[in-house]
């Protein structure tokens, strides 16, 4: 499947993670396992993966957060820039769907998939793609396409962006690293980090996933 992909599997039951570890492609290496929010951040922070595996419904989520899930991706927005995130779920909840995509995962497939699917998934999430189950894609279409139908509201939202600040909104919302952006647009990397300081700022968001979110509810990726 090309290049190897290095993997945190997150979920709280240890027969799943072991039935999972053993049935992934041998391009995919899981680095670490973890069980609640609380070792899945501090895996993710210490490994800095390609991809997490992440389930949605884990013990230890606080605050505004109502999923575990949810409660990782917020915390390791700022820890684990480069980590894309791929949940893996037994829930098929038009809500669960949602809420984690929001959150900023870039998929969301059932845990009835097989090894194999998942490492095709893993994989094409790390090359940049988004990735769904074929009956969850169209939650996601339902729901982020009312928001991408307000064409009004993206535009002025837009507007508030420079035309600098639009191209590295895009390419950051489309999973480049700060030196690959930097590289793209002939700029420095400290340039790119004004850039995208000023663009969460004007946004009001607080993390690169919720920008990765906020761009693909209004179809600007």
């Amino acid at each position: 499947m090309g290049d190897l992909v290095r993997v945190v599997i997150v979920d709280d039951h240890s027969i799943f993670r072991s039935g999972l570890r053993a049935d992934l492609d041998a391009s995919v290496q899981v680095v670490a396992e973890a069980e609640d929010v609380a070792s899945a951040v501090r895996m993710i922070e210490e490994h800095q993966p390609d991809v997490v595996l992440l389930d949605v419904h884990l013990p230890g989520a606080e605050g505004a957060a109502p999923t575990g899930g949810e409660a990782v991706l917020r915390a390791t927005g700022a820890r684990a820039p480069q980590t894309r995130f791929l949940a893996l779920s037994v829930s098929d909840a038009a809500e669960d769907v949602v809420r984690v995509i929001r959150a900023g995962a870039r998929g969301y497939i059932t845990k009835g998939s097989s090894g194999a699917d998942v490492s095709r998934a893993v994989h094409a999430v790390a090359g940049g793609d988004a990735v769904f189950s074929p009956r969850l894609a169209g939650f996601v279409l339902d729901a982020f396409g009312a928001v991408a139908g307000e064409t009004a509201v993206a535009t002025d939202e837009l507007d508030r962006l420079s035309a600098r600040e639009q191209e590295v909104m895009r390419l950051i919302a489309r999973g480049y690293s700060y030196k690959e952006v930097a590289a793209d647009l002939f700029i420095s990397i400290k340039t790119v980090e004004t850039h995208v300081s000023a663009v969460l700022r004007k946004l009001q968001l607080s993390s690169r996933h919720e920008l990765t979110a906020w761009a693909t509810a209004r179809r600007l990726l």
